[in-house]
């Protein structure tokens, strides 16, 4: 998966040591700064968001209502300083709904989630 997917939830997981629920984007690319690429990344955290707040989540995944949430970007390249940026105002005002936005770097793949070996 990529950002361009916009409506696509890559996927969902529970973080057993936090007990949050974490909706996991996935960006193989490397980051380019390009304002597409920050529209998607807005896009895309926006859909997630939309997903958990609006009870669509609560309705697919009844186990994992009224747990805690947090958007997790996992990336096979470190942020520009452009997309750096944006991730830090979309942690900011994510913060005052009580979600967390996490980055995870996971160069030798996509991450644990997408169940292709190559994560962490």
């Amino acid at each position: 998966m990529a950002l361009e997917h916009a409506h696509i939830i890559d996927a969902i997981a529970l973080d057993e040591k936090t007990g949050e629920v974490a909706l996991i984007m996935i960006e193989p690319r490397e980051w380019d700064g390009s304002e597409r690429r920050l529209y998607a990344l807005q896009e895309k955290g926006n859909a997630y968001l939309s997903f958990a707040l609006d009870g669509e989540m609560a309705e697919e995944y009844p186990q994992f209502r009224g747990r805690p949430l947090r958007l997790q970007l996992e990336c096979a390249h470190p942020p520009d300083a452009l997309t750096a940026t944006m991730i830090t105002a979309m942690r900011e005002q994510m913060a005052f709904q009580g979600i967390g936005f996490e980055v995870r770097i996971a160069p030798s793949g996509c991450g644990q989630s997408c169940g292709c070996a190559g994560g962490q």
